[in-house]
């Protein structure tokens, strides 16, 4: 390129640089002063960005097919996959529910609900729902009657499953140091009542049981 005297068009800059680029990318990085890849970094670069996508484009793959599969097999199933799954029939309060004193200094400031979700033959089952736990004492009248409430969220509940040779179900523990006042010295009318609804068939099994602190 004949460089004229006076000045250099803008042309003739961007065809200088594009050699600059070419060149600098020709001689690697051993012949620009350390800057820039060279060709066999590229190279090598690129030959690991094709492996990693030729990796991922494999998981795909085997994720589609898996899926694939999946979706047969549910279509063959048909009505059977409903009546296979567990049918919520009723809920139960287990005996241990009550209020205790658990680190003994004579004050009771845990309320401790044991759930059972009971299903159509009987057995107690890990029905994914929430819970929405009451505290009565019906010696009360009025507004007062009711003590205090909570709902436990099913992400919490799935956490609180318990299984033991005595005890198969749901354990709820609830903080209760500020109303043991409200509740008084009567304590004979105290009745906690739970309304589970299960989040498979949106249905709501409400259960009441009296307690003897």
């Amino acid at each position: 390129m004949r460089i004229k005297q006076g000045r250099i068009s803008a042309k003739e800059c961007a065809v200088c640089a594009f050699m600059v680029y070419i060149l600098t990318g020709v001689l690697g990085c051993d012949g620009g002063g350390g800057k820039g890849l060279s060709l066999s970094r590229q190279n090598q670069e690129l030959t690991a960005q094709k492996a990693d996508l030729q990796s991922k484009l494999s998981q795909t793959e085997a994720e589609n097919e898996r899926l694939k599969k999946q979706n047969e097999l549910l279509g063959r199933l048909g009505d059977k996959r409903a009546e296979a799954i567990y049918h919520l029939k009723s809920v139960g309060i287990g005996r241990f529910t009550n209020l205790y004193d658990e680190n003994k200094d004579g004050i009771r400031e845990k309320l401790i609900v044991y759930v059972q979700p009971i299903d159509e033959v009987g057995d107690a089952v890990k029905a994914a729902g929430a819970a929405e736990v009451q505290l009565w004492n019906l010696n009360k009248e009025g507004s007062n009657a009711l003590v205090s409430q909570w709902r436990v969220e099913p992400n919490e509940m799935k956490k609180l499953w318990l299984e033991t040779m005595l005890l198969v179900g749901y354990r709820m523990s609830f903080d209760i140091p500020g109303l043991i006042e409200k509740i008084g010295k009567d304590m004979s009318g105290l009745t906690v009542k739970i309304t589970f609804t299960d989040y498979l068939s949106g249905k709501a099994f409400t259960e009441q049981k009296a307690i003897k602190p």
